[in-house]
């Protein structure tokens, strides 16, 4: 085992030089025209003298708190950029002016003498689609803030910043005059920062030596799937530079465990601890992103010592990430590393425009935390004369708080009250179906109905012989009551032990004859339901699966045009990713348009979570909201839906090849089917009005939707990292729609492909 130790002799080393700050005025928001780099790569090793929910309370802190002065300075870390480069061009500078890349990088820029902040990470995935110029451009723009400024950067390059990101092919393999990557940032601009100290043959992995108070540290930013090669120049540059502290960043090392709290091994990440990490006391921290939410794990390398290993990235999150970052602060004095995740972009948005999701600061586990770590002890193996700076600096953790929080006016509180009955939810006009299970308990056995409380088209559960699972049994579907809780129907159903792998499914299903069934919505619709994903999804057992299907083969609608994805599922489905992501996926009335999509950020397993779908004619778009919030990507051009004659509405299962598949993990509550775009005044998470009789005659009572310009919003979400599922949190929604009508909005499409980390 101790002959793996790498050597930790001591190097004499020079001092890095530091770049200049520029002004404040230097580093505002103001479009250019992009540079390219990189049209000279260096390909040959350079070796220099070496040199992600709790939100936060607004309430001020004792003054006490600042006033202890330390040996201090902060890290900033950028985790996951890829949504912001990817729709900052459609959606967020047409809406904002900004995007929070930009936000991110002008902010640390603007403040990096105040917080003391001598170097920042990024943690790859700069870009989303690697072949984008427009998203490169995005990337270079927000940057340029930085290198403007004199603020030194590492950046390292993401599954989404290589054309072949398959785990098996790694960067040796790759064809390095065809990566965009590096024509972009490449070791030529990074040559022009001073802490730049050298790259790898390849140009994709590079380190960086910066200082702070008195004492040198080396970051070593490394490619996704670093070959053996890469693996040992990472060897070499640490023994060049035997006395530096070192600070590992990758894309991909750690993970998230399904409870988006612990985190856990990966085959790639445990390769890195064997040959890298373990075997070289200098690295101490680590750093990555790629998995979604935030996770710590500390464990003891070869030497007995403590490495710290954090993952960090809230690309699912809202506005796909809403501009989240990790502050950093070594206090040296006091041996702590004070981590917390902040926001420039949420508090640069304008006020009327915030939801609940807007939080400047985050406090939930792994956002806010204290890491313990006795430098002088944990360096003396190799540098024995580490030592802290003056005691000069306040908290530099609550002088960022306070620079984000001054003049911060969160959004406008929006409340909704529990349901008081099984009937307190509005009634609307041109409600074709409403499914609810109140009148159910226990086992749902073979043949039971479920009903339509709004028409005729009742459900029932299909026989096992019928469904084609020879594995299900009569006990997988039951009646639960505990659901969400602002459904007023007060019982859901669970399908319980779903596995594709043995077609273990159970499901709900209309009758052939059901009116709804050939339902086109030539005038929009709104399909709202209530999902909840057991706690024991896997993607081997789970991916893939559907909650809510208009069965069918889409393959067999004339005019359908080929796809890669689904060409003979359904035409209508709502599931979940191998993500975890919510994905809505039709085929419109004109059916030669193909296969539209929207999709949410990652979802919190075993916890409930509303979804409306809003297909509004006025912008040929459907619009996915999870919790109150649109989601980021959305369906545009589409209207109604194509579909086969005569073919059931499901509950609990895909349809896929003319037969019931990948059936739904978890639970579903009341599922209610309307004929034209509604907003969530008059959703199922709203309350019976107080003057409206509650009939059943179906009129709405505070105007009808669709007026004014009938624009959706088309902003980020993410049902579950940020928080629980509070009344006023789903409430929200209603805000956001009254706003976004005042406003033209943009909507994406969706490319014709599943979606990747």
């Amino acid at each position: 085992m101790f002959a793996l130790i790498r050597s930790t002799r001591r190097l004499d080393t020079c001092d890095p030089t530091a770049g200049a700050h520029g002004s404040e005025s230097d580093t505002q928001d103001h479009p250019r025209a992009p540079r390219r780099w990189g049209h000279t790569r260096t390909r040959r090793l350079t070796m220099a003298s070496p040199a992600p929910s709790t939100p936060a309370s607004a309430a001020p802190r004792p003054a006490a708190e600042s006033d202890e002065l330390a040996s201090r300075f902060t890290l900033a870390v950028i985790p996951d950029t890829q949504f912001y480069s990817r729709y900052s061009a459609s959606q967020f500078m047409p809406r904002y002016g900004s995007d929070p890349f930009r936000a991110q990088a002008a902010w640390l820029a603007r403040h990096q003498d105040t917080l003391k902040i001598p170097f920042a990470t990024h943690l790859g995935d700069v870009v989303d689609r690697v072949a984008e110029e427009g998203e490169w451009n995005a990337a270079d723009v927000a940057t340029r803030a930085l290198e403007d400024a004199g603020l030194d950067y590492s950046v390292l390059p993401g599954n989404h910043d290589v054309r072949n990101s398959a785990d098996h092919v790694t960067d040796i393999e790759y064809d390095l005059d065809n990566e965009p990557y590096l024509d972009w940032f490449g070791p030529d601009r990074a040559s022009a920062m001073g802490t730049f100290r050298g790259s790898d043959p390849t140009g994709l992995s590079q380190y960086h030596v910066f200082e702070a108070e008195g004492q040198q540290y080396l970051v070593l930013a490394m490619t996704w799937r670093a070959s053996d090669q890469t693996i040992a120049w990472a060897n070499d540059v640490i023994d060049a530079n035997s006395t530096m502290p070192v600070i590992l960043t990758t894309h991909a090392l750690i993970d998230i465990d399904n409870d988006g709290i612990t985190a856990r091994e990966t085959e790639y990440g445990l390769k890195l601890w064997n040959d890298l990490i373990s075997v070289n006391d200098q690295i101490f921290l680590t750093l990555n992103g790629h998995f979604h939410g935030a996770a710590k794990q500390t464990k003891l390398n070869s030497f007995g010592n403590p490495v710290t290993q954090m993952v960090i990235d809230y690309q699912m999150a809202y506005e796909g990430g809403n501009g989240y970052l990790g502050l950093f602060e070594f206090d040296l004095t006091n041996n702590k590393i004070n981590v917390q995740t902040a926001s420039p972009w949420v508090v640069l948005k304008p006020q009327e425009s915030l939801t609940s999701f807007d939080q400047p600061i985050l406090e939930g586990p792994n956002q806010k935390l204290t890491i313990d770590i006795d430098f002088a002890k944990r360096f003396a193996g190799f540098a024995p004369e580490f030592s802290a700076g003056e005691p000069t600096t306040p908290s530099l953790s609550d002088i960022a708080r306070d620079l984000l929080l001054d003049g911060f006016v969160g959004p406008d509180p929006i409340t909704t009250e529990p349901p008081s009955s099984t009937d307190d939810y509005p009634n609307v006009a041109g409600t074709l179906a409403h499914w609810r299970f109140n009148e159910l308990s226990g086992v749902v056995d073979e043949g039971v109905v479920v009903p339509d409380v709004a028409g005729d088209n009742d459900m029932r559960r299909v026989s096992i012989a019928e469904s084609g699972s020879a594995t299900a049994k009569i006990g997988d579907v039951t009646i639960t009551h505990d659901v969400h809780p602002l459904s007023s129907d007060g019982a859901a159903v669970c399908f319980a032990d779903s596995d594709k792998r043995t077609n273990r499914l159970s499901y709900l299903s209309t009758d052939p004859t059901a009116e709804l069934n050939d339902v086109q919505f030539p005038d929009g619709y709104t399909i709202e339901t209530f999902l909840k994903i057991e706690d024991d999804f896997t993607e081997e057992s789970n991916a893939w699966m559907k909650a809510l299907v208009r069965s069918g083969n889409r393959s067999k609608i004339p005019g359908m045009p080929w796809s890669r994805w689904d060409y003979t599922a359904s035409p209508v489905a709502l599931g979940l990713s191998n993500l975890k992501e919510f994905q809505w996926t039709e085929v419109p009335i004109e059916t030669t348009k193909g296969d539209r999509t929207a999709w949410s950020g990652e979802i919190i397993l075993d916890r409930w979570m509303h979804i409306a779908l809003v297909n509004d004619p006025a912008n040929q778009s459907t619009t996915m909201y999870v919790n109150g919030a649109p989601v980021l990507r959305n369906a545009s051009d589409t209207l109604g839906h194509s579909l086969n004659p005569d073919m059931p509405w499901l509950i609990g299962t895909d349809w896929v090849d003319d037969q019931a598949t990948q059936g739904w993990n978890g639970c579903v509550g009341e599922t209610r089917v309307i004929d034209h775009p509604t907003g969530p005044e008059e959703w199922l998470t709203s309350r019976l009005d107080d003057g409206d009789p509650g009939d059943g005659d179906g009129e709405p009572g505070d105007g009808e939707a669709g007026d004014g310009d009938g624009g959706l919003p088309v902003t980020g979400a993410q049902a579950g990292l940020f928080g629980g599922i509070g009344a006023a949190m789903l409430a929200l929604g209603i805000a956001l729609f009254l706003l976004v009508r005042r406003r033209r909005v943009t909507v994406v499409t969706p490319d014709d492909e599943r979606p990747a980390r």
